[in-house]
């Protein structure tokens, strides 16, 4: 009910006319209500305007010159609009302003500061923006708390030295352009409890003041390129409680300084170049939450003592080269919820003691040496809220698919078995995990029919069998899995998104597969499969059926990628849908499968001449021809002979050009076998 000023009334009057569409939700905001302090988002004191709140109501346009006019102007929150354009030169002139915020817009341009403006700011939120230019300081502001200009297009380098004039507590640089090496001056930000610059491009190494900030609490610089070692320094930051360094090129030890980290609960140092083994000081921070050190080279034993850590709820160390047993005290881990030692040296038997990690989720323990995978699945089964598990090529004893004594993984969504000598047939405990969403058991030894429950199984939506010995009919009730009929099954129950992270990096793994590929399969292709709409991917190569490719299956208007090549399929290749997307790779193999009635068949004698025809052309062409092309054979050779042996200069440039023709022949071979292997890593699930 205050009286609103008329310096005021006027000023936010201007600043909505400055707008290109105000929103919806705005109630008042206009010249025949003249009671301002009652408007949407308006507060008052004593009649005065002291705080703005517009955030989220749907604003276009720019900020009007006009909002220099608030003088009382407290509060400024204008974010997550679609303001545009550049931020008024004025506003740093409001010298009462503690609070701006003007993030989640699509302002940009260079944003205006001055030597003398924004006296009394505190805290500065510009973050998700597209501003560029130099990152603004704050010469003035002897009261900045928080600068917040994250996810923007900043660029050159950060300056240290200007900004901590002010006690700032919190710097948010992250997901700029910035170039070269943070230089010496972070140290003088004595209070400075948060620096977050990820992702913004910066090189070199870590300032050794930065290791003197004794109030620093989360340092988070992931996503750079610093390099060189971690000092010995990193243990004078006794108040850290996040550290992430991940996705940089840091080398050396980890050093062992963690025991004056008491405080500490997050740890990421994934992919660099670590080295060495892993700092038994860990096990003095009993707050820790999360370990992650993916992606490193470091070796040796896992010489953590887990009973000393009771919080831990992500332990992550794949894809190095440690050895050894699995610790048994992992048991004490009892809050665990993500566990993985994948792409590692580790050898031994899964611990019985694993069956008291009741909380865990994800577990993946690819590609090592270990041995019984009976005993391993008869203790994992008794996971109550295992969701993931991946053993791809961790096993290779060449054991039997365990048949007894499992009646557990009722939570279980994604089952990775694949490259596991496994043999036998595919066993009914299976059918327990109603909730399984991705199944891969390819690139084993198991034989016999797919069981028509499998079928029954509502919510796969990627299968693959590939590279078995199994055979028989494709059994019919795979035509009828929902996750596969029904787009709108498929959208609430096959999300790919909370899958693991070892997962989902795979590009291999699609929404909606079927993979049957390399097997002993008979029989026809069921009709029926053109009910699974959702299909993305079927593939049946390299395997015994029989009879025509059913005409329905254009139907399938999502399927992508489609193969039946190296069967005995008869018949026209249907046309039309997504057919006439497929190439003819698809189908070789099949003699007798032919592209229309009457057209091309993948009979030899169609596509090929044959060895008679070809014996029968030879046959026919003049002697005097082979004659003539070896006499100009012989004397182009003798020509070339004779300039390389007298000409001295064109000999050296012949072989130039034979080392370089080799050395591009290696650089391409080389690139074409790398992409090999990366398909072959790929498919094996990482």
């Amino acid at each position: 009910n205050q009286t609103c000023n008329s310096t005021d009334l006027e000023a936010l009057l201007a600043f909505s006319s400055g707008l290109d569409r105000k929103g919806s939700r705005l109630v008042g905001w206009g010249p025949n209500d003249a009671a301002c302090c009652s408007w949407t988002g308006v507060s008052c004191d004593l009649g005065r305007v002291v705080g703005l709140d517009l955030s989220n109501k749907g604003l276009h346009g720019g900020i009007s010159s006009a909002i220099s006019l608030l003088d009382g102007l407290v509060t400024l929150n204008l974010s997550r609009n679609s303001l545009g354009g550049q931020p008024p030169e004025d506003l740093g002139r409001l010298a009462r302003m503690r609070i701006l915020d003007l993030s989640m817009n699509v302002l940009s341009g260079a944003f205006p500061t001055s030597e003398h403006g924004y006296p009394a700011i505190e805290v500065v939120n510009v973050s998700f923006n597209q501003f560029k230019g130099p990152h603004p300081v704050f010469p003035g502001a002897t009261n900045l708390m928080v600068l917040d200009i994250s996810s923007n297009a900043f660029s050159g380098g950060i300056n240290t030295t200007a900004l901590c004039v002010a006690p700032v507590k919190a710097l948010r640089f992250s997901g700029n352009e910035f170039t070269g090496e943070i230089r010496a001056g972070f140290g003088r930000c004595k209070m400075l409890t948060e620096l977050s610059v990820d992702g913004s491009g910066l090189t070199g190494k870590l300032p050794k003041d930065l290791y003197t900030i004794s109030e620093l609490r989360r340092l988070s610089l992931r996503e750079n390129q610093f390099s060189g070692s971690l000092g010995k320094d990193l243990g004078n930051l006794s108040q850290l409680m996040h550290i992430d360094l991940s996705y940089n090129m840091f080398s050396g030890v980890i050093p062992d300084v963690f025991g004056g980290l008491r405080r500490l609960e997050f740890l990421n140092l994934a992919t660099n170049f670590l080295t060495g083994t892993l700092p038994a000081s860990l096990s003095s921070c009993a707050m820790l939450r999360v370990i992650n050190l993916r992606n490193n080279s470091l070796s040796g034993k896992i010489a953590i003592d887990f009973s000393l850590l009771p919080r831990l709820n992500v332990l992550d160390a794949g894809i190095n080269k440690l050895s050894g047993p699995i610790p048994r005290d992992l048991m004490w881990c009892t809050k665990l919820r993500t566990l993985n030692l994948g792409r590692n040296l580790l050898d031994g038997e899964i611990p019985e003691s694993f069956k008291h990690l009741r909380s865990l989720l994800i577990l993946s323990l690819a590609q090592n040496g270990f041995t019984n995978l009976s005993s391993a699945l008869r203790v994992l089964q008794h996971l109550p809220k295992l969701t993931s598990l991946v053993l791809t090529r961790s096993f290779r004893g060449g054991q039997t698919m365990p048949m007894d004594s499992i009646s557990g993984f009722k939570s279980l969504q994604v089952l990775v078995l694949a490259n596991c000598a496994l043999s036998g047939m595919i066993q009914p405990w299976l059918e327990n995990s109603k909730n399984l969403r991705v199944l891969d058991i390819s690139w084993n030894k198991l034989s016999g029919p797919i069981p028509p429950w499998l079928g029954n199984l509502n919510n796969l939506f990627y299968i693959d069998l590939s590279n078995n010995s199994l055979s028989g009919e494709l059994p019919e009730s795979f035509t009828q899995m929902k996750s596969l009929i029904s787009s709108a099954y498929s959208s609430e129950h096959a999300s790919i998104e909370d899958l693991p992270l070892f997962i989902k990096k795979n590009p291999s793994v699609k929404l909606h597969v079927l993979n049957l590929s390399r097997n002993n399969f008979s029989g026809r292709i069921p009709d029926e499969l053109s009910n699974m709409s959702s299909l993305e991917v079927l593939n049946l190569a390299h395997n015994d059926l029989t009879g025509f490719i059913p005409s329905s299956l254009t139907k399938l208007t999502f399927l992508s990628k489609f193969d039946v090549s190296y069967n005995n399929l008869t018949g026209d290749i249907p046309t039309g849908g997504q057919f006439s997307t497929f190439t003819k790779e698809s189908f070789v193999g099949n003699a007798a499968l032919c592209f229309s009635q009457n057209g091309p068949c993948f009979g030899k004698a169609t596509f090929e001449e044959t060895e008679n025809d070809v014996t029968d052309t030879v046959s026919t062409m003049p002697a005097m021809t082979y004659i003539t092309a070896e006499a100009g054979f012989a004397f182009g050779l003798l020509t070339v002979c004779n300039i390389l042996f007298f000409a001295r200069a064109w000999r050296a440039a012949y072989f130039v050009a034979v080392d370089r023709f080799f050395d591009m022949l290696y650089v391409i071979i080389r690139v074409e076998v790398n992409k090999l292997r990366r398909k072959w890593e790929n498919k094996e699930h990482p």
